[in-house]
């Protein structure tokens, strides 16, 4: 009670402090100021900011932390956020920020900068919003000493809008539910819950009487790996009852069909051990849900909890103007690769690796004869398409060789003509 009553001085002191930022014309709100979302979900930072009449804004950004010399960090800019954030720019007072598939990572106080044309005119919006990213968990605690009844309570942060909790039996829902929820278990069954609006995605499964209970949990709820790569998706599972097959299988299949006997996998889906599929030689028709499935004397187990969702991304060099004389390359995906976080790009400039160090953007002089690529570290062997501006030079090349051919060949045949 004290700690609700402490929040609510806070938010009234905050408000203060904007409106007088406000009285000059510099202010940035957020709404609200701290945010609890959940793991793997996508959250938005609700942003407003305003200046005086007269100036132009030039620049705007979202950041967490300062570079060695203090400046600001953009989050575009930070390869731990590369394609997972996005600024809202409906209009010019809009600068809500938009972040997918959260990481526990990704927990801290974001805050928004703007600059304008002016010196001296840019701001930054203390003291920002601050984020939780919480996974959920079944906490399981018995409902008396006497009783075999059991109390079962889906823990995480205060989720804003207080939402929904479903329950789930052996894969399959059992009632939507605030927690806590009661249960008289039997000791084959496990439980789960989510929230409602992200089903997708489920707590860990527990055994509440019995830890051989049927169960099946992913390591990796979505992975990100490069095209033509190879990639392991593992979980681990337990059974009541004697186990008599597994397989693991793709859930868009209208029928489950053991992937290591599928035409379109032959070759390239392996089962290293009962609990870890590997793909080879990704394609991007690979990206898909996959899901581990064990058969017992008695059922099936493994349709209904959601599996791993796999993305596969090839690469691509994109090109960007910069200063004058000077290009921009960026190794381009369109995940952010699971298997290294922070990944190292090689560049190579006509076929030949660069030695100096690299990173994600690589700038470059205009040159119409050197062609560019890009690899990961650790996937040397896959590289990006080589680009290059010789390409224009050569179409133009090519135009002007046409001309002068059908030129060379409409006097010819003035000549025979003439003859």
């Amino acid at each position: 009670m004290a700690l609700r009553t402490v929040g609510s001085v806070l938010g009234v002191f905050l408000l203060s402090v904007a409106v007088v930022l406000g009285q000059d014309g510099w202010s940035v709100t957020y709404t609200p100021q701290s945010i609890c979302a959940l793991k793997g979900s996508t959250v938005e930072l609700t942003c407003s900011y305003t200046y005086p009449s007269g100036y132009t804004v030039t620049t705007t950004l979202w950041f967490t932390k300062n570079d060695a010399e203090g400046n600001p960090v953009s989050l575009s800019d930070d390869p731990d956020y590369k394609g997972r954030v996005t600024y809202h720019n409906d209009n010019k007072n809009d600068c809500t920020l938009r972040i997918t598939d959260l990481r526990e990572s990704d927990a801290a106080t974001y805050k928004f900068r703007f600059i304008t044309d002016r010196t001296g005119g840019r701001y930054t919006g203390n003291p920002g919003v601050t984020l939780s990213v919480t996974d959920l968990q079944v906490k399981v605690t018995p409902y008396s000493v006497v009783s075999a009844w059991k109390t079962l309570t889906c823990t995480t942060c205060l989720l804003t809008g207080s939402p929904t909790s479903i329950w789930y039996k052996n894969g399959q829902i059992v009632t939507d539910n605030t927690s806590p929820y009661s249960v008289y278990p039997d000791a084959a069954d496990s439980y789960s819950c989510a929230v409602k609006g992200h089903e997708d995605l489920h707590s860990p499964a527990v055994c509440v009487q019995d830890q051989s209970c049927n169960r099946v949990t992913y390591i990796d709820k979505r992975i990100c790996a490069l095209k033509g790569s190879s990639v392991d998706i593992s979980c681990t599972y337990s059974s009541y009852h004697p186990i008599k097959t597994t397989f693991w299988f793709r859930s868009d299949k209208s029928t489950p069909e053991d992937l290591t006997r599928d035409p379109e996998y032959a070759g390239r889906a392996l089962e290293s051990l009962p609990s870890t599929l590997r793909i080879t030689d990704l394609r991007e028709s690979d990206s898909a849900e996959y899901k581990f499935r064990f058969n017992t004397e008695i059922s099936g187990w493994g349709y209904s909890v959601p599996g791993t969702t796999l993305y596969v991304t090839d690469l691509q060099v994109k090109v960007t103007p910069a200063a004058e004389g000077q290009k921009t390359l960026t190794c381009s995906t369109t995940c952010t690769l699971t298997d290294n976080q922070n990944p190292n790009f090689i560049w190579y400039k006509n076929g030949q690796r660069l030695d100096e160090p690299t990173s994600l953007q690589y700038s470059v002089n205009n040159s119409y004869s050197d062609s560019y690529s890009c690899a990961v570290k650790g996937h040397e062997d896959i590289q990006a398409p080589a680009v290059c501006e010789c390409e224009l030079v050569l179409y133009l090349t090519s135009i002007n060789h046409l001309r002068s051919m059908r030129k060379d060949k409409l006097h010819r045949n003035d000549n025979v003509i003439h003859s």
